[in-house]
């Protein structure tokens, strides 16, 4: 097997990775910084899996991004998806009508049906609410409890002091 060469790290850049590694956010990133951390530490690619849980060829790729792009390879890279549903016009009208009056998600689905054409599911106008700001909280209705009713044992308990 061959044994790779250790990674060479500036001081700014160890400095930075264990700062990342003791107080970063994300532990994706946390978790890269240790990995290049234990590689510029002489550590072997087959040790660096078996500490971490990783296979060798992770391993193997994040010393790659590493030496490409330094620092820059920690973070994750945005990641794609579908094309938003509706346009600012109709987010701006969305929050319109929720300033306006308090609105069901059904009742908003209607009117986005009915004046755009537009048919998006709960679950995407919940986010669409909460990027303009909103929280989305559902009504919870809840018994009263029996004010003639102090102890949970009844007036039974009490007779039999």
């Amino acid at each position: 097997m061959a044994r790779v060469a250790p990674i060479e790290l500036r001081d700014s850049e160890q400095e930075c990775l264990i700062g990342i590694l003791k107080k970063g956010r994300d532990w994706r990133e946390r978790d890269r910084a240790e990995t290049i951390l234990l590689l510029a530490a002489g550590h072997s690619v087959q040790s660096v899996a078996e500490q971490q849980g990783l296979c060798r060829e992770a391993v193997r790729v994040r010393r790659r991004k590493w030496l490409k792009s330094g620092l820059a390879s920690l973070p994750d890279r945005p990641r794609s998806g579908a094309p938003s549903k509706l346009t600012d016009e109709q987010r701006q009208q969305l929050g319109t009508w929720v300033e306006r009056e308090a609105l069901s998600s059904r009742e908003l689905l209607t009117r986005l049906e009915r004046e755009y054409q537009v048919v998006i599911g709960r679950t995407t106008l919940r986010m669409e609410l909460k990027q303009l700001g909103y929280v989305w909280k559902r009504t919870r209705y809840s018994l009263k409890k029996n004010a003639t009713r102090s102890d949970s044992n009844g007036p039974e308990a009490k007779s039999k002091i």
